[in-house]
């Protein structure tokens, strides 16, 4: 699993991550996603272009962190996943509480948006 990162000149935060989000994926990847998520106030959007299959555990560590941007008066929104992961998401709901976009200035204006409620 690889993640890399760019603060945009918007204030957003761009988290790309590559591979699969499994088991091995995601611990390779949790404490650094975690902490690139853990500002004041986070504008995030999470790019899942180059993810390639999506676990449960993945699913948690995007609604946990979601969550926590939340808490912090931030958002957390995905942009992207090939239609195989979006599937995941559909099926699991998490594109009701983390909303997903295709396009990445929409993104960007929905990162910075009054962040909602998750259940």
């Amino acid at each position: 699993m690889e993640l890399t990162y760019d603060d945009l000149s918007d204030g957003v935060r761009a988290i790309k991550l590559s591979c699969r989000m499994d088991l091995e994926g995601t611990a390779a990847i949790d404490l650094k996603f975690t902490s690139l998520t853990a500002t004041h106030r986070a504008f995030i959007v999470v790019d899942l272009t180059e993810v390639d299959f999506m676990a449960s555990l993945g699913l948690a560590t995007l609604v946990r962190n979601a969550k926590a941007a939340r808490l912090r008066e931030g958002n957390l929104v995905l942009f992207n996943p090939k239609p195989s992961v979006r599937q995941v998401l559909a099926s699991t709901r998490i594109d009701q509480v983390i909303l997903i976009y295709s396009n990445l200035d929409e993104a960007r204006l929905a990162a910075k948006a009054p962040p909602c409620t998750l259940g």
